[in-house]
């Protein structure tokens, strides 16, 4: 066993171990370095595998820091990815358990459902055509890292720091709009929390398709059919308390809302 396996091993454990015992665990970086992108996935990758050894079932892929903001809060400059379970997927108005949660802020996104393989990212109307419909979707993004204290190393091995998310709508066709029009506005007891664009999202939700398709595919697993895709931030993250209410509007896909159980035993 090589020391960067044994280095990976460990990183994967110390996640795990946070994310079993509800106890924030500190940066893997003293693992794994903090430059090393491709040992990062690689610690990724190994929670991956366990997981689905244990009966976990993969549904697609999320991207992160897409947005200036965001990158901006956390402190990284690039995007990054990680995988979507089955157990991560919660609908319109379902109460999501505060209790599996560490330390989550929500974040407004478009959701991409693809009908075919995305085995070519050489133009947008490769992307366009490879997607089914697009959704209104609120992630609640989450850190095993203690105080979200995070370079992008630590937040690639912890999955893109993902936690749930919250699925709305019915879907559109990307004939009937741009998603680069889309406009959000997310609320929270009424008063607006965090606002954004289709464009503060890469420049367009469909760049960032075309970048973690691209990513995908030099990783070796390319976006497939099926697969749903949460395209990143349209807006600044926010934090989420026990029994907040989010009420997120993403025009023209519509309005979704987000709740939370009021203890974190719930």
């Amino acid at each position: 066993m090589t020391a960067g396996t044994e280095a990976v091993l460990a990183a994967a454990t110390r996640l795990e171990q946070a994310s079993s015992t509800g106890r924030a665990c500190g940066p893997v970086t003293d693992l794994i370095g903090g430059t090393d992108i491709a040992t990062a996935y690689r610690v990724q990758q190994t929670v991956t595998e366990r997981r689905l050894a244990t009966g976990a079932r993969l549904i697609g892929r999320k991207i992160g820091l897409t947005s200036a903001a965001v990158q901006s809060q956390v402190g990284v400059d690039r995007p990054d990815f990680g995988v979507l379970f089955d157990d991560m997927r919660y609908v319109d108005g379902d109460v999501v358990p505060y209790g599996r949660l560490l330390q989550p802020k929500a974040e407004a996104e478009v959701a991409f459902l693809l009908r075919r393989d995305l085995t070519d990212t050489r133009d947008l109307s490769v992307l366009r055509e490879a997607v089914e419909a697009a959704y209104p979707a609120v992630e609640i993004v989450d850190s095993r890292i203690a105080d979200w204290k995070i370079g992008i190393t630590d937040t690639v091995a912890d999955n893109a720091s993902s936690g749930v998310f919250v699925l709305g709508g019915e879907g559109r066709s990307l004939d009937v709009f741009e998603p680069v029009d889309t406009v959000m506005t997310m609320r929270r007891d009424g008063e607006i929390v965090s606002s954004g664009t289709g464009r503060d999202c890469l420049g367009d939700p469909l760049n960032a398709l075309g970048w973690l398709a691209a990513t995908a595919i030099e990783f070796g697993s390319p976006l497939r059919a099926g697969d749903l895709v949460l395209s990143g931030a349209l807006g600044p993250m926010v934090p989420v308390l026990p029994g907040d209410v989010f009420e997120v509007t993403i025009e023209p896909l519509g309005t979704i809302t987000a709740r939370f159980s009021e203890e974190k035993g719930e």
